[in-house]
């Protein structure tokens, strides 16, 4: 009787580009949706018995050391890649498909219009590829002009699905591509993992951080105020650490956004001057990555973010959250989970907005149940961006084995 040779069945390898993805953003919240979207394409990858081959294709952006330590390659994205035959043509074409995050809000007109067309041009070259594009989890919009609704519309009639992270974005993309595969999840950072240091808190005194946004107080500083918001952000941002350190809690200032190239986005240069003129406020050194951040964050009792992953982070962690919203993508996505506790864009002044936080940081409990509930919510809404990453997996893998 001869003996049968056992088989074994070698995983295909998959090559994935991860456009307007970054490793090294000093943006912790880009990093995020970098660090979790990648895991949980891997995940689903390896599931199906496929290798996954990553590359990260974004805007140059040397803030902050490479969360691969060297084994992810990357393609920047410039004017030069954009038209050279050797740049971003040629790495679309290496890859079997390209997971599209649009750094989390971009795919909007509400940045410079040259911003707009990097990332729409980008996207129209994949598919001019043939290679298969997912828009994963993102901000829809807005699109204020009628001809950058008609561009967006285009790109995701052809996309092979576009997965927005808000109810808000679905509704816009079921108007401007009816007939296209749309589906609704959640911010995949909801998923970045993390050291819990939920033991930390419920100490004597409460620690309260405050991630005061470079970005919002350069615009209030200059009254320039071009989200139109309602409150004084540098007022409301002072008064609140004022507040808190009279009510005797311990003031942790963190960043989430840190730059050299621009000044007036950078988290950690408005961090050092509160620190100057609050020298009671913890100046909380910057973190390396974004799950040093969010470990962090789970050992506060309480948070208050102008940088919507760090609010993220929070909210995943188990810690009470204030976010201060400078665009309905902080709406959108709190609110479809049912949480209540944010500064809106507009509808409250300076007082209002103190008030208001300060009252929730006496509900902090309420809060926290609040989280727990729509955290059940994400699983599950991230369970359908899963489903549309294996149903693209399976097909290139059985491609690959013909």
């Amino acid at each position: 009787m001869p003996i049968e040779t056992p088989t074994t069945t070698e995983p295909v390898r998959l090559r994935i580009g991860l456009l307007f993805h970054s490793l090294t953003s000093g943006n912790l919240g880009v990093g995020a949706l970098t660090v979790a979207n990648m895991a949980i394409a891997e995940k689903v990858a390896r599931e199906e018995g496929i290798d996954p081959d990553f590359t990260s294709i974004g805007m140059k952006d040397n803030d902050a050391p490479d969360l691969s330590h060297g084994r992810v390659a990357s393609v920047v994205i410039d004017g030069r890649s954009l038209v050279s035959p050797k740049g971003l043509w040629r790495a679309f074409g290496r890859s079997d498909c390209v997971l599209d995050i649009s750094g989390g809000d971009s795919f909007a007109d509400i940045y410079h219009p040259r911003r707009f067309m990097f990332i729409w041009s980008t996207k129209l070259m994949v598919l001019a590829r043939g290679k298969p594009l997912i828009l994963s989890p993102m901000t829809i919009g807005p699109f204020e002009q009628p001809k950058y609704r008609k561009l967006a519309g285009f790109i995701m009639k052809r996309a092979r699905a576009t997965v927005a992270r808000d109810d808000q974005s679905y509704d816009i993309a079921r108007k401007l591509a009816p007939g296209a595969t749309i589906a609704l999840a959640a911010d995949v950072a909801f998923e970045l993992p993390y050291e819990s240091r939920a033991a930390e808190r419920g100490g004597a005194r409460p620690r309260v951080g405050i991630n005061a946004s470079g970005l919002l107080y350069h615009e209030a500083e200059t009254g320039t105020n071009r989200f139109g918001l309602s409150v004084d952000y540098v007022a409301y941002t002072r008064r609140l650490i004022e507040a808190f350190l009279a009510r005797g809690a311990e003031v942790h200032l963190i960043t989430h956004a840190y730059t050299r190239s621009q000044p007036q986005d950078d988290d950690s240069r408005r961090a050092d001057l509160l620190a100057a003129d609050y020298p009671q406020a913890i100046r909380v050194p910057d973190f390396p990555d974004p799950m040093a951040a969010k470990s962090y964050i789970s050992g506060l009792d309480f948070l208050v973010a102008g940088r919507m992953h760090a609010c993220i982070g929070a909210y995943s962690s188990g810690t009470p959250v204030v976010p201060v919203a400078y665009s309905r993508k902080f709406g959108g996505l709190f609110g479809m989970l049912g949480y209540d506790a944010m500064i809106p864009v507009k509808g409250m002044d300076t007082d209002q907005a103190l008030a208001f936080t300060l009252d929730a940081f006496d509900r902090r409990p309420e809060l926290s149940a609040q989280a727990a509930a729509g955290m059940a919510q994400v699983s599950a809404k991230l369970d359908i961006y899963r489903d549309v990453l294996r149903a693209l997996f399976r097909e290139l893998k059985a491609k690959a084995r013909r």
